[in-house]
């Protein structure tokens, strides 16, 4: 069984009436409960637990964690940032949603500023499904609409993705690459865009199919990290004569 830690700064929902009716016990409640019922062992971290909630035993029986932040990323200490990125590197699958993009840890997976245009408005989104056959988009239609969501705009400031599965397209005219994957060292990550803490993105059925879909394709393959470093001859080595 593919093991599941949802991590949420769960700082909205203890700060504001409008966001905790939306998400009463936490936006990581909410997606651990999908998660679980879709057959994943699931469990919790947040922010303000000691080490974050993701100590070296929580993160070495992690198959795929998922990422939630937005107003607190710079409280998040570079040596749980470390101990993620290498959990990653070993095989570890990552899924980034919503604001995410400015976490540390995406930032320092990606190289780049994952900066993008935003704004406010309740508008409109239609995501669309650009790789129809990525397991990610697997029993889902054309398009998912969402009556209101943040919007975030192109340009995207992230390196060029080894899949494009989801284009979001904003009532106000903007795009966005709003489904994307990446591999870095043994780890799969994916970056999902909806998800704003004020609507309900992740009550949607459609939005719970891709991340579950998600974590089953960042799920890590079961094969021993490589060996790096210094190695010895697997045959013999004929001796040069002037070398």
């Amino acid at each position: 069984m593919t093991r599941v830690t949802v991590w949420n700064e769960y700082r909205h929902e203890l700060q504001e009436e409008r966001i905790r009716q939306v998400y009463p016990q936490g936006i990581h409640a909410q997606i651990a409960g999908f998660l679980q019922e879709a057959g994943f062992d699931t469990a919790t971290a947040t922010l303000d637990e000691p080490e974050h909630g993701l100590t070296e035993e929580v993160l070495n029986n992690t198959d795929v964690l998922v990422w939630w932040g937005h107003i607190a990323h710079q409280e998040v200490s570079d040596e749980i940032v470390n101990r993620v990125y290498n959990r990653v590197l070993q095989g570890m699958g990552l899924i980034v949603l919503h604001s995410g993009h400015m976490s540390k840890i995406f930032m320092k997976l990606m190289g780049t500023s994952c900066d993008l245009k935003w704004r406010e408005a309740g508008e409109k989104e239609r995501l669309w499904v650009m790789d129809p056959s990525h397991p990610i988009a697997e029993g889902i239609g054309e398009y998912i609409d969402l009556e209101q969501e943040e919007m975030y705009g192109a340009h995207f400031d992230v390196p060029a993705p080894e899949s494009l599965v989801f284009v979001g397209w904003f009532e106000g005219g903007n795009v966005f690459p709003s489904g994307s994957t990446y591999r870095r060292g043994s780890g799969k990550i994916f970056y999902f865009q909806p998800g704003h803490e004020s609507h309900p993105t992740y009550y949607h059925k459609e939005i719970q199919r891709v991340i579950i879909n998600g974590v089953n394709w960042c799920a890590p393959t079961r094969r021993d990290y490589p060996v790096y470093g210094h190695s010895q001859a697997l045959e013999p080595i004929r001796e040069k004569v002037g070398v």
